[in-house]
């Protein structure tokens, strides 16, 4: 399955891809909505090999996970070779 992250909530400030807590999504292809808990995203993406992109059509990154050398685990996108900072240019719900 793969979904559009379409908006984000942080848990605290400054508002970082370590501080975001949930990630409001939808389905392009079946229309179904939902949002789910950083930890919940990880594994979709890690264990589950879902896939996720912020953007749509010619401006579509993807997004992946990043392990950090310490902390836990945390989204991001990449783009062109790099990770980006596209989830942090989504609006909060």
């Amino acid at each position: 399955m793969s979904v559009e992250i379409t908006n984000v909530r942080y848990g605290s400030t400054p508002k970082t891809h370590e501080t975001i807590v949930r990630y409001k999504w939808r389905n392009p292809s079946s229309g179904a909505v939902g949002d789910h808990d950083k930890p919940s995203m990880v594994r979709f993406l890690d264990e589950e090999k879902g896939e996720a992109h912020v953007g749509s059509g010619p401006s579509q990154v993807p997004v992946g996970v990043w392990h950090p050398s310490t902390g836990s685990p945390y989204l991001r996108t990449y783009a062109d070779g790099k990770w980006t900072n596209n989830l942090l240019a989504l609006d909060e719900f």
